[in-house]
């Protein structure tokens, strides 16, 4: 299928691995011109050269700064005035007792997985209405709806992204701009591969192990019963920041392995 994405520019936050990584590889397979951005001009570099390397004739560049600081936002804004989309990946997580959870922990966990997306959604989206198209994505979680007892932070700031992205889509009423969120589940990203690893090695046992444990004991209501790849999430996303998907707007899309039972 013919995503019609040529010509289009994205920006995907965190995108030098996992989820971020496969969305800008997956934009840019598609004929879109992709900004992959990190904190590390190191990381960045490595990302844009591994998708060049793959894609070939593509034209993918790279943004260093960190997006969670106003200075962060300030610099990506300047080196990328405009985009037609902006995927909003960049985030974090820490499993933490809720008693544990500091201040300095909400106050660090809400700038990085919500307010640089709000700070990006509230410079690009009237470029976007503007232009009368436009495509704004949240990867959020299927934790926004089940808040993970072991990171109720990192489930609060999921929550507030599906808010937002409602929000802003009211705003883009009889416009060609969409906003939508996307409810990603346990994916096997670069951070839950280390994660499997060192558990194993730990406990002596098989990694594959480890996985099913994990969703016998921790996600039982999966019906995947494994760990989706970065690269299914990635294909919703780019048919969703693709003009065939003009129809979808305010959404919170699923692909998180039928783990969450309600249907709606």
């Amino acid at each position: 299928m013919n995503l019609q994405l040529e010509g289009k520019k994205a920006l995907v936050t965190g995108s030098t691995a996992g989820i971020g990584f496969a969305i800008a590889r997956t934009l840019a397979r598609e004929g879109a011109s992709v900004v992959i951005t990190g904190r590390t001009q190191d990381r960045v570099d490595a990302a844009v050269k591994t998708v060049q390397q793959e894609i070939g004739d593509t034209n993918v560049t790279g943004i260093a700064a960190d997006l969670a600081t106003t200075q962060g936002i300030a610099k990506c804004i300047e080196a990328m005035p405009s985009v037609d989309i902006l995927v909003n990946n960049l985030g974090v997580y820490e499993p933490k007792p809720f008693e544990k959870i500091t201040d300095d922990d909400w106050h660090a966990i809400i700038e990085t997985n919500f307010m640089s997306g709000m700070r990006l959604c509230r410079h690009y989206l009237p470029g976007m209405k503007t232009a009368n198209w436009g495509r704004i994505i949240f990867i959020s979680s299927e934790s926004a709806v089940n808040i993970p007892v072991e990171m109720i932070h990192y489930g609060v700031t999921k929550t507030m992204q599906v808010a937002l992205a409602r929000g802003l889509a009211e705003t883009t009423l009889g416009t060609g701009v969409t906003v939508n969120s996307i409810l990603a589940g346990p994916t096997r990203s670069e951070g839950v591969e280390q994660f499997i690893a060192d558990v194993a090695r730990t406990k002596g046992i098989a990694p594959d192990e480890i996985e099913k444990d994990f969703f016998r004991t921790v996600r039982p209501s999966s019906l995947l019963q494994r760990f989706a790849t970065i690269e299914e999430v990635a294909a919703l996303v780019a048919f969703v920041a693709s003009p065939l998907s003009s129809a979808t707007n305010g959404a919170a899309l699923r692909v998180e392995g039928g783990l969450l039972r309600s249907i709606l």
